[in-house]
């Protein structure tokens, strides 16, 4: 009896350790494999160039002579590899802004590039853009306005099939695109086929974007992601500086106003920043920006490019805080990038490179509090220090709350942490502390939300130490993918 005693409970105990050497059940509502491509590019270019830039305006009215838009000296690649030099690794292309004015020769609408100057109207400039961004290496989106101001037929239902085949061209001939990049543009003054006046549409019907998305985008771009003010795989971030909230979930619960459902340009804003705790859809945010204080290149802006500082501390903002930067380019009349704005991308990109090529966790001994399996090794430290986003330290799943503790042979001076969850399994993490030890105790020196993809915290000044303790909190086990100290 002593012996099979022994054995039943010998093969519990096995039995119980070998369901903790199981990954842990996901939580809550996870990304799709085109969102976890999404997430790893992290940062892409917005391009703006219409006949809007040789008018020197903001928005185009769409009365502009397509004859106007001729940059002589158009480079693609110029452009293309201004970008990646700034450690950019997308471009979206503004195919069609609220103009109207196309950049292809679309079949749908006389107002394009064929009645351009430019190569005497047989061009095609969205061409040229995914052509340079297929040799560099580059991921290619395209954005097309839903907002026509030249169509006559716009504010009609005729206008929308229009608009879709508009969709179907640049899904059909421009190669595999990682975005479709939508907003909630949706009317109002404009030029329409000559006739100068206004025009309003119901904004929660008008476009009826669910049937255009499941039946064209998904169908004939089923790996790109698509970005709107609401998703359904990117959601906008609610301003067009760049800087997301301290707190911001990549889920979120999508509201519409008035009873009716949410669109584009139709919905409660007020959580787009901060997203939703335990929201039911995983919608993480893109932070659009431009380089330039407009969208579209102004001459007398040339001395307003912003800083290496400034796109760092967007970056922070952005990327730092689980989401995604898009950063607006703006040509010249010429068709290329002021240098002013190529110098500045390069010595930003240079200086993203600097600052994380050393992570000084890496020559740390770090003691777990707490690794699932009893220490197994699928689940443990060294996965905090592989540069690989979905393998990750995990808890029993008993334990909601653990540190990791660093400890150096010699003191170490950071100013910036930087942590990863593995998304695959969710966004489990509530809040971290980071701790160093001083004076026989240890202090807190910060304290954040929302990990997700990426988290970046910025000390207020450089901290030396040679004890870091990273306490992390969740309402499950933990899954946390990286720990980086710069």
């Amino acid at each position: 009896m002593k012996s099979l005693f022994l054995f039943a409970f010998s093969l519990s105990t096995a039995l119980a350790v070998t369901a903790q050497t199981e990954p842990p059940k996901p939580y809550g509502a996870t990304p799709s494999a085109r969102q976890l491509k999404w997430h790893e590019t992290e940062m892409y270019s917005l391009v703006h160039f219409t006949p809007t830039t040789f008018q020197n305006k903001e928005w185009g009215y769409g009365d502009a002579n397509p004859s106007i838009f001729n940059p002589k000296k158009f480079d693609a690649l110029q452009i293309v590899e201004a970008a990646q030099a700034g450690g950019f690794k997308g471009i979206v292309a503004v195919a069609k802004h609220h103009d109207g004015f196309a950049l292809w020769p679309t079949k749908t609408s006389d107002y394009n590039i064929s009645k351009s100057g430019w190569k005497k109207g047989k061009g095609d400039m969205v061409k040229e853009f995914q052509l340079a961004a297929k040799q560099k290496g580059m991921k290619f989106g395209v954005y097309c306005s839903p907002w026509d101001r030249n169509n006559p037929l716009y504010g009609t239902p005729a206008y929308v099939e229009s608009y879709r085949k508009q969709l179907r061209e640049l899904y059909s001939g421009y190669g595999e695109l990682f975005i479709s990049w939508h907003d909630g543009a949706n009317g109002g003054d404009g030029y329409y086929g000559g006739k100068k006046e206004q025009r309003r549409v119901d904004q929660s019907k008008y476009y009826d974007w669910n049937t255009t998305w499941q039946n064209i985008t998904r169908k004939m771009q089923p790996n790109a992601v698509i970005f709107s003010d609401i998703g359904p795989d990117v959601r906008w971030l609610g301003n067009e500086k760049g800087l997301a909230p301290e707190t911001s979930w990549s889920t979120i619960d999508i509201k519409g106003k008035d009873g009716k459902p949410a669109m584009p340009g139709f919905m409660d804003e007020a959580n787009l920043g901060t997203g939703t705790r335990g929201g039911k859809n995983w919608i993480p945010f893109e932070a659009d920006v431009a380089l330039r204080p407009g969208w579209f290149y102004h001459k007398e802006e040339d001395d307003k490019v912003k800083s290496v500082a400034q796109l760092f501390h967007i970056y922070c903002s952005s990327v730092g805080r689980g989401g995604a930067l898009d950063l607006g380019l703006s040509p010249t009349t010429e068709g290329k990038l002021h240098q002013n704005d190529v110098d500045t991308l390069a010595k930003f990109g240079k200086y993203i490179k600097q600052v994380f090529a050393n992570n000084l966790a890496s020559h740390a001994k770090i003691d777990l509090s707490n690794v699932r399996g009893k220490e197994h090794a699928l689940f443990g430290a060294a996965n905090l220090l592989d540069s690989d986003r979905y393998s990750y330290w995990a808890t029993d799943d008993t334990v909601h709350e653990a540190t990791a503790d660093l400890s150096f042979d010699q003191p170490v001076a950071f100013s910036i942490v930087r942590l990863r969850e593995n998304i695959k399994l969710g966004q489990r993490i509530d809040s971290v502390g980071v701790e160093v030890f001083k004076a026989n105790g240890w202090q807190q020196i910060a304290k954040v939300t929302s990990i997700g993809a990426n988290r970046i915290i910025r000390l207020s000044e450089k901290v030396t130490a040679d004890k870091v303790r990273i306490r992390i909190y969740a309402p499950v086990c933990i899954a946390l993918s990286e720990i980086g100290l710069y």
